[in-house]
């Protein structure tokens, strides 16, 4: 999984100058009632992160997992993100992908195969979950920035 935590640790320094060049009013402003401003992608993504770094650790702790999902409108809503500091945010963000990454490239092969249902659907193995977080962060990173063009295949296939 070494080229998948290099994938990881790219985009993270490929986006981050670009986020930091973004002005307040552009990223905490909703475009529409029920669609998330950026602070509130960003918010989501670290998220995002929290719980994968759960199911990472957790389904090498067993070959077997049932896993809760997570409300994750209502975790962006009870977060309050668009009031953070938008730095604080980035500096957060960019430690737990940097966390996941050495996590990814250091989980051993034998572990891969384990798996997780997750509010019941599943089940998906430890290495799809960890090809399916990059991808994911990848899709709520063009949200955020169209223009830098990461290239997504992600399916929302458990309601990350």
């Amino acid at each position: 999984m070494q080229s998948l935590a290099e994938e990881l640790r790219g985009i993270v320094q490929s986006a981050l100058p670009l986020l930091n060049q973004l002005e307040n009013s552009a990223i905490s402003e909703r475009p529409h009632p029920q669609k998330w401003a950026k602070k509130e992608i960003l918010g989501h993504l670290i998220d995002s992160a929290c719980n994968n770094q759960q199911k990472f650790v957790r389904m090498m702790q067993k070959p077997e997992l049932d896993f809760p999902g997570y409300g994750q409108d209502e975790w962006v809503d009870l977060q309050n993100w668009t009031q953070a500091n938008w730095e604080q945010m980035l500096e957060l963000w960019q430690s737990y992908n940097m966390h996941l990454a050495h996590l990814i490239e250091t989980i051993p092969e034998q572990y891969h195969h384990h798996t997780i249902t997750i509010e019941g659907a599943g089940p998906f193995s430890l290495k799809f979950v960890m090809e399916d977080y990059v991808e994911h962060l990848k899709h709520h990173l063009n949200q955020i920035l169209p223009e830098a063009g990461f290239s997504s295949a992600f399916k929302n296939v458990y309601g990350a």
